[in-house]
């Protein structure tokens, strides 16, 4: 690269100073006036050279404004970098490698930063002497030069760890792992530190230069393990912790003094230390070594594990642990988390519930300010993962310490032991049952302490015990935790509120229709809850009401329940704009409300369906819009489609016929035609599971659109994406029990397909059984076309519903195979064993469906003889031949 001496005229460098040193005024309009200025700026192709001289060679200025000059050029870089004229591009390169050694930690870092920005946008390929360049400068005696081109190296391996490790490039990391590890005994504790963490971006990536040297990365760690400097320690923690998950192999052979180390490690007086340690135990505990590893280390951790759930001095200063009444405080926007909705998901006995995915996390504690993950989360986090190891193995030496903690003085300690409790509960819990009526109640007396924190936590630490609750008599713990968990909902404290919420939104769902004596009283106090809370706890409290509904069902459609519910939430409803996210956490409140009250939702569907209605065709028409324009309109936001698509799906199942009307006087159906080709994949999965939903409660209205919804629908089977899959499937069945024989001319398009599911291995369960429940009602109205291909798919028909219980769409499937049984006995022969398996799964079949499995058995035995069946019979299970024998005769 040609040396580019280009020199900055007197005057533009006066400005572009002048505008630098405005930049950092607090002053709104002033920073608007500058933003403005610097977007007219970037005009000028040499104006990213003014400010790379800023920050590497106008060393009379301070050391601020000059980094700053390099953030705005790093900006520009990620904004306009194509556009930069060679020229321009090889000075900054030029000017980066050259301060690379710049005498300012400050300025170093910032050059850096440029370094790793112009490599992400203009890739390492173009910059071919980078490399060779900072390696040869990690061999420099000025300490300022080797520090500053490590900084850069360690950004480059964060940012393009997979590039370093490609054949583009020639494997550079052959080069520079060996490089690395030659550091790790430097001098100076920031160059071992960088060394550690450039080595430490190879790891879960199980790069195949590291793993060549990874004896020799260890014994280096090793090496570092009682480094005096904290940021050492840490990286050294973080490599450890890391190769737990990718060499355990490697790390055998030294797992006890490996244990020690960490045991001492999370005891660090450097918290950062210590929590990257505590990850060490997380990782351990997925181990299957796990066990066998750590028996004999049980009695030293727990304690240390305990000892780290306490909060820290500035936890409760950041917690504001001193601030008991904050309930009129309004909350800043900053406190409130990005909400995502999940769609509808429809699975077999529960249409609409969602199935698929994990429950959201009900061992999140109670400091949600808190949310940068820290030792005390780390802490429990790990003793509840080692409590489901261990289970009640660890019980003999955490129950002395819990004693002392639970019934302490002093406020904090107290405190850590109502979160011990809460911690151990799922992997403890045969063992502390004998303990629970005496805890319970104490629990129950904690959730009035005068401090806050302690009152939170003690709403989640009950929440993870409301199944054993729920499981006793009411009058002895159900109710007393009911009426305590209510006062908390309405607390002073926001922290309180939220933790009481959730807590009791726990118990709903533990509880279910338990608590139909008590829904007035409830129903009372959430209400009540809604003219108290500010922003952040309204939208959880919106989670409390729904979980309510789903969990009391029709218990709710009474007059005085509805009189006292729907006011405030219609109020928010009307309150809210079309583009406010608080809409997601609302409408999915309302779809549980509606699908719970059925007929007694019909006094407010009619504004609701409108508006989803609204707010679905608001959505499409900016997608259009910013499709064929997309520098003058912004994407839209798809969840407000989505949303709105889930609440029409539970005003159709809650309401069903009565939606008629509704959808007859509203182009719905054209809406949902597009929207079923939508290309993210949550639009086209809620807009199968509505589909679906429609054709149940008002099939005339969707009736004239089959032949146009059927191809969308069959080229939606691709199990790639099984939550689509799974909804169109449950779509493709109802629309086969109402359209009955029509649907001939799709069958074809659709069967293949199913059969290749239905037969693909690792396919989830709520995938299989709706995917045999719609073949299955294929076969009842077009049994001709469906019967030929018996052979292909009875075995896993049989064996995917045999564990499903006595429902509709169990019943109208069996309708179906017994009919294509009668036309193809021949497909079922060779798996016939299967099919009485299927049969004997009823407890109650009704009669002409019995009748229907009794000729086929006795057919079939007639068929091949007394002897043959006899022979045939034996292999049975003796509970199948007795069931069979019992329920048919044979």
């Amino acid at each position: 690269m040609a040396v580019n001496f280009w020199q900055p005229e007197d005057g533009g460098l006066q400005q572009i100073l002048q505008l630098l040193k405005e930049s950092q005024s607090p002053d709104n309009a002033t920073q608007r006036a500058v933003q403005q200025r610097l977007e007219e700026l970037n005009k000028y192709p040499d104006f990213n050279n003014y400010l790379i001289f800023v920050l590497t060679k106008l060393t009379s200025e301070d050391e601020p404004t000059r980094s700053l000059s390099g953030l705005i050029l790093k900006n520009n870089i990620r904004a306009h970098y194509e556009k930069f004229p060679p020229e321009v591009t090889d000075f900054i390169k030029q000017e980066c490698l050259g301060s690379i050694g710049d005498p300012s930690p400050l300025i170093r870092a910032t050059i850096g930063i440029l370094v790793t920005t112009i490599v992400a946008k203009g890739s390492l390929e173009n910059w071919p002497g980078l490399l060779p360049s900072l390696c040869q400068n990690l061999d420099s005696e000025d300490y300022n030069v080797c520090e500053g081109a490590f900084g850069a190296l360690q950004k480059i391996c964060e940012d393009s760890a997979e590039l370093l490790d490609t054949e583009a490039l020639n494997r550079p990391l052959n080069i520079l792992i060996p490089k690395f590890l030659q550091f790790f005994k430097h001098n100076s504790a920031k160059i071992r530190s960088h060394a550690v963490a450039c080595v430490n971006q190879f790891i879960i990536g199980r790069s195949q230069a590291l793993m060549m040297h990874v004896d020799s990365f260890l014994e280096n760690l090793f090496f570092l393990s009682t480094d005096e400097d904290s940021e050492v320690r840490k990286n050294v923690c973080r490599a450890l912790v890391m190769l737990v998950e990718v060499r355990m192999d490697r790390l055998i052979p030294h797992i006890n003094n490996l244990v020690e180390y960490m045991l001492m490690r999370t005891q660090d007086p450097d918290q950062s230390v210590a929590l990257e340690a505590c990850e060490f135990w997380l990782s351990l505990a997925e181990q299957p070594i796990c066990k066998e590893v750590l028996t004999v280390h049980t009695e030293r951790l727990i304690p240390v594990l305990i000892h780290g759930m306490k909060y820290s001095e500035i936890d409760i200063i950041l917690l504001k642990g001193d601030v008991e009444d904050d309930e009129t405080i309004p909350d800043k926007e900053s406190d409130i988390k990005p909400r995502f909705h999940r769609s509808r998901t429809h699975s077999i006995g529960k249409t609409g519930e969602e199935q698929d995915g994990d429950d959201e996390d009900d061992g999140s504690m109670d400091d949600d300010a808190l949310s940068d993950w820290n030792l005390r989360k780390c802490s429990a986090a790990a003793l509840d993962v080692l409590a489901n190891v261990f289970h009640d193995e660890i019980l003999p030496v955490l129950l002395p310490i819990l004693k002392e903690l639970l019934f302490h003085q002093e406020w904090e300690i107290k405190e850590s032991g109502i979160l011990v409790l809460g911690a151990i509960a799922e992997g403890c819990m045969n063992g502390m049952m004998v303990h629970l009526p005496e805890l319970i109640p104490y629990l129950i007396t904690c959730l009035s302490d005068k401090k806050a924190l302690v009152r939170s936590i003690t709403c989640w630490t009950l929440s993870r015990y409301a199944h054993w609750v729920v499981g006793q008599p009411h009058e002895l713990y159900l109710k007393p935790l009911m009426t305590e968990l209510l006062k908390r909902v309405l607390d002073a404290n926001k922290r309180v509120q939220e933790a009481a919420c959730s807590a009791f939104a726990t118990l709903e769902e533990e509880a279910c229709t338990e608590l139909v004596p008590y829904l007035g009283f409830i129903l009372e106090t959430l209400v009540y809850a809604f003219s108290k809370y500010q922003h952040k706890n309204l939208l959880i409290l919106y989670d409390a009401i729904g979980t309510l509904a789903d969990s009391v069902g029709h218990h709710l459609n009474r007059p005085e329940y509805i009189s006292l519910l729907m006011p405030p939430l219609i109020e928010k409803w009307n309150i809210l704009k079309d583009t406010d996210k608080d809409l997601f956490p609302l409408l999915e409140c309302l779809s549980s409300v509606a699908t719970a009250l059925q007929s007694g939702f019909l006094p407010y569907c009619e504004p609701v369906f409108r508006r989803c209605v609204s707010l679905i065709e608001q959505t499409l028409n900016q997608d259009f819009a910013h499709f064929t324009n997309p520098e003058q309109f912004e994407a839209p936001d798809k969840d407000f489609m989505i949303v709105a698509l889930d609440l029409l799906s539970g005003l159709a199942e809650g309401l069903e016929s009565h939606i008629e009307a509704l959808a007859s006087s509203s182009n719905l159906l054209k809406l949902l035609y597009q929207c079923m080709q939508d290309p993210m994949p949550e639009v086209r999965q809620s807009s199968f599971a509505l589909l679906g939903d429609l054709t149940k409660a008002c099939f005339p209205h969707v009736k004239p659109f089959i032949g146009e919804f059927m191809p969308v629908l069959g080229a939606n089977l691709n199990p790639e994406f099984i939550s689509v899959c799974n909804n169109a499937t449950w779509a493709i069945g109802e629309l086969s029990i109402k359209a009955g024989e029509d649907m001939k001319p799709y069958v074809p398009v659709v069967l293949s397909r199913l059969i290749v599911i239905i037969n693909r291995p690792n396919t989830p369960k709520t995938l299989l059984e709706n995917t045999a429940i719609t073949i299955g009602r294929l076969g009842l109205v077009c049994p001709q076309t469906v019967a030929p291909m018996l052979q292909q798919f009875i075995r896993q028909w049989c064996t995917s519903l045999r564990n499903i219980r006595d429902n509709e769409e169990k019943d109208s499937s069996f309708r179906g195979v017994c009919e294509m049984i009668n036309l193809n006995p021949n497909g079922v022969v060779q798996d016939f064993i299967f099919f009485c398996d299927a049969i004997a799964s009823w407890v109650s079949p009704k009669e002409d469906l019995k009748e229907m499995f009794f000729k086929i058995l006795h057919g079939f035995k007639n068929q091949v003889g007394d002897e043959n069946w006899t022979r045939f019979s034996d292999q049975f299970p003796p509970p199948l031949r007795e069931r069979l024998a019992v329920q048919y005769g044979v």
